[in-house]
């Protein structure tokens, strides 16, 4: 079965039931759930995590028999730190976008797609990366 990495904001649009975007990230969780393993990573469960008080409630959320739960490989931390440092040389703010930058590395390491509503970030600094965007 193939793996595609999934970025928080996909995950957050359905937890919160996100007016605009619900229906599209629900959607495409259920067709890809369907011949893909969906693959989040420690940077992803943080993101989702913010929103809940227990972590129980953050299991419950990402559940383990849906979402399978992988380390970042070493290699994605050096291709994140490059691409953030070619970010910010190219006037880039400083507002924290490094973990856009580790699920990127992630998905380019390990040679994964990634499904996202935020691609043009991911584009910019991930060109080869295959992305499953609106």
């Amino acid at each position: 079965m193939r793996e595609i990495l999934v970025d928080s904001n996909v995950i957050l649009d359905v937890v919160t039931e996100d007016t605009t975007w619900f229906e599209w990230s629900s959607g495409q969780l259920a067709r890809l759930a369907e011949d893909h393993v969906l693959v989040i990573n420690p940077i992803v469960y943080s993101e989702v995590s913010v929103g809940f008080e227990r972590i129980e409630d953050v299991d419950a959320a990402l559940p383990a028999d849906f979402f399978r739960r992988e380390a970042l490989p070493w290699e994605a931390a050096f291709l994140a730190a490059k691409c953030f440092l070619r970010y910010r040389r190219a006037g880039g703010r400083k507002r924290s976008p490094l973990p856009d930058f580790y699920v990127g590395a992630h998905a380019a390491v390990r040679g994964l797609p990634l499904l996202t509503r935020d691609a043009r970030r991911y584009r910019s600094y991930f060109p080869r990366l295959t992305l499953v965007a609106p």
